[in-house]
């Protein structure tokens, strides 16, 4: 399939690792940044998925979850899933929880080894970092709530209620605040990160998945999955300023913007894509096929390369940006959710 393609001549040195989490074999994938290889494979516990590193490179934390997958739900004429009657996300089976498997897994990178698992509240999602690295901001799917964990205590410091199914979290880059986006209703919490208090609360709809800003913070973007749409926020007043659809049969789950700020770039789930937007104006640039039901992208610390974790396929897409086209496809485990882009750490330091 990717053949003549001339891998060598397209890669520069590469000071970096890509890491995917692998919800159904409970392990993380380390491939190498500059050949593309898998490197390291290393069991974290049940249903890893956010996964996100610390500013220094060398600790990667893990979402945990002992709540088993029961399936993607079906969807209804318009493209919204249709829940079971007494749930909340069909994507979960709340009766048959383990919830001693709960927690933040720590990842010593350099060592390639698991360090321990800290407790971080009921069904771990997503999260981000705070901005001294401190701190994370834990989405607590199945209790509607965002926990504020002590990394160096390994303590839970704020519960912050918001709505049902929490899910991305984002950190604005000043660190003054963080969004948590709730799937049910379509809502978006914005909370201070000193107080732990709500802001502000909007809604956007469409079971918004993610978040992710420009490298300045002025302006924010967030994905409707059912809805197929990709919002602009302003960050200033919190609100939308703008919302764009996106090609039938998108269904945006993971948004990054590039190391640039100039391009936005989307998952689109079952659409098998990843959607390439203008960041100031939302204009539809490119779709680019990728592997089967995306979810985690990330981009190379210089822009040229993009990955996508593709979940049935168990594999990880490797894009030119440049050429616009997918080069080759990297194995991981079974499922992969989560991706995170990491600067290498030699050892010793």
């Amino acid at each position: 399939m990717f053949q003549g393609i001339g891998f060598a001549e397209t890669q520069l040195s590469s000071d970096y690792q890509i890491v995917v989490s692998n919800e159904k074999s409970g392990d993380i994938t380390v491939i190498d940044g500059s050949s593309w290889k898998v490197v390291a494979t290393i069991p974290v516990g049940k249903r890893p998925r956010g996964v996100m590193a610390s500013p220094d490179g060398k600790t990667l934390y893990v979402a945990l979850s002992g709540t088993p997958i029961s399936g993607p739900p079906q969807l209804d004429a318009k493209g919204n899933p249709i829940l079971h009657k007494g749930k909340v996300d069909d994507d979960d089976d709340d009766k048959k929880a383990d919830k001693s498997a709960d927690g933040i897994a720590v990842v010593d990178l350099v060592l390639k080894k698991f360090v321990r698992k800290i407790h971080a509240g009921s069904d771990p999602e997503q999260f981000a970092l705070s901005k001294d690295g401190a701190r994370l901001y834990i989405s607590n799917e199945d209790v509607g709530t965002a926990s504020v964990l002590n990394i160096g205590t390994g303590k839970v410091e704020q519960i912050v209620p918001v709505h049902r199914e929490p899910e991305g979290v984002g950190t604005s880059p000043d660190g003054n605040f963080f969004y948590v986006t709730c799937e049910n209703d379509g809502e978006i919490f914005a909370v201070d990160c000193q107080r732990y208090q709500i802001i502000k609360h909007f809604n956007v709809g469409g079971r918004p998945r993610s978040v992710a800003f420009l490298p300045k913070g002025e302006r924010a973007f967030i994905p409707s999955e059912s809805a197929g749409e990709m919002h602009l926020i302003d960050t200033a007043n919190h609100s939308v300023v703008k919302t764009v659809t996106l090609p039938k049969g998108s269904r945006p789950m993971c948004v990054k913007v590039s190391p640039d700020g100039g391009k936005v770039y989307a998952s689109t789930g079952r659409g098998g894509t990843v959607c390439v937007l203008d960041a100031a104006t939302l204009e539809l640039l490119n779709t680019i096929k990728v592997g089967d039901r995306p979810w985690g992208i990330g981009t190379s610390p210089d822009g040229r390369y993009l990955f996508a974790a593709n979940g049935p396929s168990d594999d990880v897409s490797v894009v030119d940006l440049g050429a616009q086209k997918e080069l080759t496809r990297v194995k991981a485990g079974q499922g992969p959710w989560g991706l995170t882009v990491v600067p290498k750490t030699p050892p010793g330091q």
